[in-house]
């Protein structure tokens, strides 16, 4: 009997040491974060982000990372899965504005993902993790929150894509007690994130931080507004200066101090995060990746956007590169050579795939690729296509369309006035020149290539609006 007992209790110890060698995933979402908010990829930045640019120096920081859709839901929705939206019926924020008195009616996607959906957090769970969902959700109502996905904890997850009671408490949020009246949303989700890594710093754990900051409403951080209201004077700006882009204006320069204040605030959020993690001598064992869900809000049909994005073109809600194209950094165990970047194209289903490999979780085939060999090996990814589909209407003053990379190639489509563009990223980053009549058979080999990619993704497309009147 006591050989027995002595035999078993070498059999959990073994179990409870193989658990605890798996590594620990902390996942950093930013809403609405812009590919040149952060000062790592664009130093002419308005904004200061040293701890951000800290992990860039620990990591490998990809340049031509993206979001897998130019607005929030979708890409939420191909973190969790490793699926194209398309796939999971997901191509528009929930539940989108569906404007009836335009030339199109856009199709009609779904308003929450569905609980048939296997989510990363599902996943590891089998192989023992314990997860943990803080921040914004925006994927579903009651039934479909992150309890109901696959998380154990959710601290602040529910339909809502920016915060109902705004960023200081009252929060009015009901997955989020309260705090003191004026604490800061930013540092309470933050909080709740460094409790959960205290109390699970023996077991493998997957904590995913998406932060609400820092989408609209534009409120200050009370710590950095200051600093940043006395930058912007020095700029010396008389007036704003902004460009047509089709019914919209987009925003030329970084200037505004309570964006750059919400910035600030949550760079120095990442800080702590970072920092629990050295305190309890989890950082060697951790995996952390920092991104962002689409592009910076840069455009809209007024002029009054918030940040701009760079040398890139147009921003939230637009299938140009400023849309789309996000800051993304990935530091952990193994990595070779950090500190580096990478130039491969990756997009939001590749971390489905990533993590699960690292976890050495078994999963179905996906659309992710896993970027392992690229972070240990120094490997490229042989993969040379991505593609988006956002066939719908956007307060960013985008029209339904479609857009896909191959190389250093570029198409655009456009379905309201079946208008294709063809850009070389290489020589136009900005997408400033439409070479499509110079490069005819290139624009159609890139056209049936995304046709074919559409189809095979059961994508859906807007249909013409037969209540339309056009306005004389």
């Amino acid at each position: 009997m006591r050989k027995l007992i002595i035999l078993s209790f070498f059999a959990l110890l073994l179990v409870s040491c193989a658990r605890n060698n798996h590594p620990n995933f902390v996942f950093i979402l930013v809403d609405d974060l812009g590919w040149a908010d952060v000062t790592c990829n664009y130093p002419e930045s308005f904004y200061d982000t040293p701890n951000i640019d800290k992990l860039a120096e620990h990591g490998v920081r990809f340049t031509n990372a993206y979001a897998a859709n130019p607005v929030c839901s979708p890409t939420r929705a191909a973190i969790l899965t490793g699926k194209h939206p398309n796939r999971v019926n997901i191509t528009d924020w929930i539940p989108g504005l569906d404007p009836k008195m335009k030339p199109l009616l856009g199709p009609q996607d779904g308003t929450e993902l569905a609980l048939e959906e296997i989510t990363i957090a599902e996943k590891l769970k089998e192989t023992g993790y314990k997860t943990c969902f803080v921040g914004k959700w925006h994927l579903g109502d009651e039934g479909f929150f992150p309890e109901d996905q696959g998380f154990d904890i959710n601290f602040g997850g529910h339909d809502k894509g920016s915060p109902p009671g705004g960023y200081y408490s009252p929060y009015k949020n009901p997955k989020l007690e309260d705090g003191p009246e004026g604490e800061y949303l930013t540092n309470r989700l933050t909080s709740e994130s460094i409790n959960f890594i205290k109390n699970n710093k023996r077991n493998p754990f997957f904590l995913y931080l998406s932060f609400y900051t820092v989408h609209t409403p534009i409120q200050a951080a009370k710590d950095y507004i200051n600093h940043y209201q006395t930058k912007r004077e020095q700029l010396g700006l008389n007036e704003v200066p902004i460009k047509a882009e089709g019914d919209g204006w987009t925003h030329l320069v970084q200037e505004n101090a309570a964006y750059a204040s919400m910035v600030a605030a949550m760079d120095e959020n990442v800080g702590r995060i970072l920092n629990t993690l050295e305190e309890l001598g989890l950082d060697k064992n951790t995996w952390v990746i920092f991104t962002s869900d689409n592009g910076g809000l840069s455009t809209l049909r007024g002029k009054n956007a918030p940040t701009n994005n760079g040398p890139l073109r147009a921003g939230k809600g637009w299938c140009y590169e400023g849309g789309i194209r996000v800051p993304l950094i990935i530091s952990g165990p193994e990595l070779t050579n950090p500190g580096r970047t990478e130039d491969s194209p990756v997009i939001s289903m590749d971390y489905f795939t990533t993590i699960l490999n690292i976890a050495g979780t078994k999963h179905d085939g996906n659309d992710g690729e896993n970027l392992l060999p690229v972070l240990t090996e120094n490997k490229h990814l042989t993969r040379d296509e991505l593609f988006w589909h956002y066939p719908h209407y956007h307060g960013s003053a985008w029209k339904p369309g479609s857009a896909l990379r191959k190389g250093e190639w570029k198409l655009v489509v456009h379905y309201e006035n079946n208008k294709t563009e063809l850009f070389n990223l290489a020589e136009d980053p900005g997408e400033t020149k439409n070479v499509s009549t110079l490069f005819p058979e290139k624009t159609q080999e890139l056209k049936s290539l995304l046709d074919e990619k559409l189809k095979s993704t059961n994508a859906k497309f807007p249909v013409s609006n037969p209540d339309y009147a056009p306005k004389d």
